[in-house]
C-alpha cells in the first residue's frame, strides 16, 4: 500500500476517475482518491482495504469494484452516494490517494504515475476535525467519556460497518 499526498485542480471529476483507473490498470493496481479532509491517518486507509478486501474474500462486498469497496469503509456507508462525499471534488482539492497492487501489481509505478496529477503537498493528516466527526458522528460526549483520541474512534465506525451490512 502506498500513499501519494497533494493538491490537484479537478475541472471533470470524471475525467480525473478516468485518469486513476487508467493508471491502476496499467499497473496492475487499485486507485483510489480522498478528500484529505476526511482522512485521518494512513491507520484510517490501512484498515478499510483490510476490511474491503475481507469483505470481497467473503462474499459480502457492496461494490462490484474494489475502489469503490474501499470508498465505502474508509467513509463507513453502506451506500455509494453517501460515501463519495469523502472522494476527490472539482475543484482545487487536498487529496490523499490510495493505491494498492492487485496481485502482482506494481505500486512504484502507479504512485510516481499519480503525483504527475498533484501538486506536492502535505495533506495525510490535515483533516478537518469538524468535519470528521460530523461524517462518522462523533460526538464530544463520546469524545469525552471514551478518552480515545479521534482516529481510534474513526478506526472504530470504519470496522462498524460490517456490523450494519
Amino acid at each position: 500500500m502506498r500513499v501519494v499526498e497533494g493538491t490537484a485542480t479537478i475541472d471533470d471529476i470524471t475525467e480525473f476517475v478516468t485518469s486513476l483507473q487508467a493508471i491502476g490498470a496499467e499497473t496492475g493496481c487499485t486507485i483510489q482518491a480522498f478528500d484529505a479532509r476526511y482522512v485521518v491517518s494512513e491507520a484510517h486507509l490501512r484498515r478499510a482495504v483490510e476490511l474491503a478486501d475481507r469483505a470481497f474474500a467473503r462474499g459480502e462486498n457492496v461494490a462490484d469494484d474494489r475502489a469503490v469497496e474501499i470508498l465505502l469503509y474508509v467513509a463507513a456507508r453502506r451506500q455509494i452516494n453517501q460515501a463519495l462525499e469523502v472522494g476527490a471534488n472539482e475543484g482545487e482539492c487536498d487529496l490523499v490517494v490510495l493505491v494498492v497492487e492487485d496481485g502482482a501489481g506494481d505500486e512504484a509505478a502507479a504512485a510516481r504515475e499519480v503525483e504527475t496529477l498533484l501538486t506536492e503537498s502535505a495533506t495525510l493528516g490535515r483533516y478537518d476535525e469538524a468535519l470528521v466527526c460530523d461524517l462518522f458522528d462523533i460526538g464530544d460526549t463520546e469524545r469525552a467519556a471514551s478518552g480515545a483520541p479521534l482516529e481510534a474512534l474513526v478506526l472504530e465506525r470504519v470496522a462498524l460497518l460490517d456490523v450494519s451490512k
